[in-house]
């Protein structure tokens, strides 16, 4: 009995170890431990009875996740078409601009919130298919097509809010990132749940595997009759949304929109989140699950490097460090080298208890 279930034991561990994203669950746990070690206290979490609010650094960071989780499902779809998206920070600082413009002069109602929410996520869809369209009606390169939005949104916030850091008072809107749900961020449950929605949208319906036909070979899909103009004006719609919904997070927690800073290098970070969750950058494959640990991992880092007082200069380069580590982690050679070595190990101690 034992020598036959040893085996699968090993056979689930040689899983794990081989997953896509097993590289960034690792890095968050050596992360928290690393803050453990400078206050065994961090991983506490209290309760505020004020606002029936969980408190502490988890739920900070959970909350910090959000609009980067967002960011990074829109980015692995687009990604698993063989393109990239470089515009979700501007289309973010858009949504924002546009929904703080709105409120700065509607009645603090929830109509005016959801009627500000409507116009950010409606113009955030606008520029998606823009980008959708220079794509695949167009034939740019979609490195090219979304440069060019990267570099036109912002202007786009400017001229929404002329020129100017637009701050507006809405109980309803402010909610969105700074309510609280059975004690958890209201923001990050809403991100979860869009994760899911996604997740679902694309595995339990042929259009995941149609994204990733595109991605994989675009000949063969166009051959196997795959709409591929409609699916990447989809796949950038979606990712135009999402970014437009981390817009909508990262203006609703202080209720004003920066034209200058808000969701500024925010595409780093999802093409990392990607990259750490597994999905390749020359197309096919994607990982939603991945992506969403990714999101995480870049979470934690950015708080994990406030909380150890790390300046901001070196800020870049302690990341790029983490980075780095977490690739080679990643990178399928060294996984295969440390699984030899481990099966090298374990080879004689089952010897042993096959003699005896």
């Amino acid at each position: 009995m034992t020598t036959e279930s040893a085996p699968k034991a090993g056979e689930r561990r040689s899983s794990i170890l081989r997953s896509q994203y097993f590289g960034g669950i690792l890095a968050i746990v050596l992360l928290l431990v690393v803050n453990l070690i400078k206050d065994p206290g961090y991983l506490s979490i209290g309760y505020n009875s004020a606002n029936g609010a969980l408190v502490g650094n988890v739920i900070d960071i959970l909350r910090a996740a959000a609009p980067v989780m967002m960011i990074a499902v829109g980015m692995c779809l687009v990604i698993a078409t063989s393109g990239i998206d470089l515009s979700v920070g501007s289309v973010m600082v858009v949504a924002g601009a546009v929904s703080m413009e709105f409120l700065s002069t509607a009645p603090d109602t929830v109509g005016s919130a959801l009627l500000a929410l409507g116009l950010a996520l409606g113009l955030s869809l606008l520029l998606g298919l823009f980008n959708g369209f220079l794509v695949s009606v167009v034939g740019l390169q979609p490195f090219i097509s979304t440069l060019v939005m990267m570099m036109a949104g912002r202007g786009v916030a400017k001229v929404v809010t002329g020129g100017q850091n637009t701050a507006a008072s809405n109980g309803a809107f402010r909610w969105i990132a700074n309510g609280y749900v059975f004690g958890l961020p209201v923001v990050f449950l809403l991100a979860l749940l869009v994760v899911v929605l996604v997740a679902v949208l694309v595995r339990r319906s042929a259009l995941g595997l149609m994204i990733e036909a595109i991605g994989m070979d675009p000949t063969a899909a166009r051959l196997a009759g795959v709409n591929r103009r409609g699916l990447l004006m989809a796949v950038y719609s979606i990712s135009g949304i999402m970014a437009g919904i981390a817009g909508v997070f990262a203006t609703a927690s202080v209720m004003t929109v920066d034209v200058s800073k808000t969701g500024d290098q925010m595409e780093m970070d999802a093409i990392l989140a990607v990259v750490i969750g597994g999905t390749s950058l020359a197309g096919g494959k994607f990982n939603i699950a991945g992506a969403t640990i990714g999101a995480l991992l870049i979470a934690t880092l950015d708080k994990t490097v406030v909380f150890l007082g790390i300046s901001s200069s070196a800020t870049p380069a302690f990341k790029a460090i983490v980075i780095v580590v977490l690739c080679l982690l990643q990178s399928k050679r060294v996984r295969e080298a440390f699984l030899r070595r481990k099966s090298a190990v374990a080879a004689p101690q089952k010897e042993k208890e096959v003699v005896a």
